[in-house]
């Protein structure tokens, strides 16, 4: 974690709306996080998304306690997106700062009913996708989250592309595409950031999701730092 060039991340979440960390974890961490997608005592609810209308696909959110090695890196990378969180805040005006570490900041999320833990795995086959959404479980939002790609691009899987857009006021919707490999790491917003425009700093919208998956079978981990009501 101590090798991440935070500066970087930070620059590029302000000029794209999105960063890589390239190889956040290993080969054999992803395999580890693929295999217990079958262990059902990890998780406290599985999403079939086509019932929802969320797309094709399905996923387990897990349950608490989280297996250590998650625990230890949703802890990990908390911080140093809290200080990129709390600039966010400060220029776009708002008075809620983040705390120092997520403990504290899950204490806040418990104290306001938000109880339910957030990180899950996501697992795709051919045709399935994720339609463009936001992560919202409360009145509590960490402003950033974190994908990690647990498949092998062009081997376990084709297609399947990150897709982030955003909506800033009276233009039309741009559109990123994120190349990852197995490891890879995207940060990106939850549901806004704060862009410099002619006028000020704006809001500017965000939705994320993945296109569709050609072939294969395509697994993601997703951190999300606030809990659930």
């Amino acid at each position: 974690m101590s090798a991440i060039d935070w500066e970087r991340v930070g620059a590029e979440l302000d000029d794209f709306g999105c960063a890589v960390i390239p190889g956040l974890l290993t080969p054999g961490e992803c395999a580890a996080y693929l295999a217990s997608y079958a262990n059902a005592s990890l998780f406290r609810s599985r999403i079939v998304m086509e019932r929802h209308g969320f797309g094709r696909g399905e996923y387990q959110y897990f349950a608490y306690p989280l297996p250590a090695p998650l625990a230890r890196l949703r802890t990990a990378l908390y911080p140093p997106l809290a200080q990129i969180g709390n600039r966010w805040q400060r220029a776009l005006g708002q008075d809620e700062r983040f705390p120092a570490t997520h403990a504290d900041y899950l204490a806040r999320c418990h104290a306001a009913g938000q109880l339910r833990p957030t990180p899950l795995l996501l697992k795709y086959g051919a045709l399935d996708y994720n339609c463009l959404h936001q992560d919202l479980y409360g009145e509590l939002v960490f402003p950033l989250q974190v994908a990690v790609l647990l498949s092998r691009p062009g081997a376990d899987f084709t297609g399947g592309e990150f897709v982030l857009t955003e909506q800033r006021p009276r233009m039309q919707s741009r559109a990123e595409v994120v190349p990852l490999e197995q490891g890879d790491a995207v940060v990106f917003p939850v549901h806004h950031r704060p862009v410099n425009g002619t006028r000020g700093v704006y809001r500017v919208n965000m939705r994320h999701g993945v296109s569709r998956i050609r072939s294969g079978n395509r697994y993601t981990l997703g951190v999300i730092f606030h809990d659930a009501a």
